[in-house]
């Protein structure tokens, strides 16, 4: 099928698919709302260099691989959804160990000790988001619908990247750091009340369980939208790390609804390729826009033009993913999509703060990023996909 059309019907939309995509919205905002503020934290009050804080945004981007081959050993040997909320549970504690550590205004915190806690979280998050996402969604949705529940869900997760540093920022402004790590804590522990809302039945494990595993972690055929997607997330990143207003991510919201819409009725059956393609052109649009700055109406286009950008350039390649996949690979593909994005992001904003102290020479670094992913789409990896898709 060489369309876009992605339908989605109502009957996809029950109780426990709400529970489940509200708490991976509020697992993401737990984390997002660090993304604006925690830096400027480090800089500003712990007296942080510029490529200590880089590196302690960064290392985050480490974290999420680490428990990654242990997943699909976990979620057999034992409760799945219990994995899920044990480890929600320990990310609520790395936070609490940060504002513990924040509270000690008395001293400065140590450098190894924060990338500890940011390695910490990023395992603990990433363990929790391969859970959720590729294996709990999926199985509370009918073996039929589960295409549409993966991209469904996954909006709840892109539109957690607006509102969540939205509300860090505005809580950092008017309340200070504490209060962000408290509704980071509050969000994280909302999303565990929400899963343990749903009855997830066990299942018996897999004959010839392996400790160590790519299932539900690494999509191994998928390495080249792997490093495609990585290239896109990590300009994205980069342009986060600029220091952003709260109004900026808002204008990113106005952005994802109208990707929503260009879904719905412009991509609808559109060429395949036409959507990673005009999301990626409309990415460098709001890179330049950034990068001229002649007017106050460009903070205002351009992270329109951002989230409209990301959100159909990363729909399309979730959907890439689960089209590579094989015969029960379909949580694999999520969790590999995952963490393209999100160590991307991490990454990204980890270079932006260590490397670049001229805004102009991040955005430029970004823009070419952009301009490679595109570059590397229209020239490889859409035709390397055509031709190695299952589905």
């Amino acid at each position: 099928m060489n369309s876009q059309n992605t339908p989605v019907h109502i009957r996809l939309w029950h109780r426990d698919f709400w529970m489940m995509s509200t708490a991976l919205f509020l697992l993401s905002a737990s984390v997002y709302m660090l993304i604006p503020v925690m830096p400027v934290w480090l800089l500003e009050t712990e007296h942080f260099n510029t490529l200590q804080t880089g590196v302690a945004m960064a290392i985050f981007a480490v974290g999420l691989f680490l428990p990654g081959c242990f997943c699909n050993y976990l979620v057999q040997r034992f409760r799945r959804n219990k994995v899920c909320v044990i480890s929600i549970f320990l990310m609520t504690l790395c936070l609490s160990a940060l504002y513990y550590l924040h509270g000690l205004s008395s001293q400065y915190v140590e450098v190894r000790v924060i990338l500890l806690q940011r390695l910490l979280l990023g395992a603990t998050f990433g363990l929790a988001q391969m859970v959720l996402s590729s294996t709990l969604i999926i199985d509370a949705s009918e073996s039929f619908r589960r295409t549409e529940a993966n991209h469904s869900s996954a909006w709840f997760a892109r539109m957690a990247l607006s509102l969540g540093p939205m509300t860090g920022i505005v809580l950092f402004n008017y309340m200070g750091f504490d209060a962000v790590l408290l509704a980071s804590m509050i969000s994280a522990l909302a999303s565990a009340a929400l899963i343990m809302t749903v009855v997830i039945p066990f299942r018996t494990p897999d004959e010839n369980l392996r400790v160590f595993s790519c299932d539900r972690f690494l999509l191994k055929p998928g390495m080249v939208l792997f490093a495609n997607l990585l290239l896109i997330s990590l300009s994205v990143g980069l342009l986060l790390s600029l220091g952003l207003s709260e109004r900026f991510y808002a204008m990113m919201m106005a952005g994802f609804l109208l990707a929503l819409l260009a879904q719905r009725f412009v991509f609808r059956d559109a060429e395949l390729k036409s959507e990673v393609v005009s999301g990626l052109i409309l990415l460098l649009a709001a890179q330049l826009m950034i990068y001229s700055r002649p007017l106050p109406v460009v903070w205002y286009i351009s992270p329109v033009l951002m989230g409209l950008a990301v959100g159909i350039c990363c729909s399309r390649f979730l959907l890439f993913f689960v089209k590579l996949s094989r015969h029960c690979q379909r949580g694999t593909s999520q969790s590999t999509y995952m963490l393209g994005w999100e160590s991307g992001l991490a990454l990204g904003i980890g270079l932006g703060y260590a490397c670049f102290e001229d805004a102009n020479v991040t955005i430029i670094v970004s823009l070419v990023l952009a301009a490679t992913a595109l570059l590397m789409y229209h020239l490889y990896t859409h035709n390397w996909f055509v031709k190695h898709k299952n589905r």
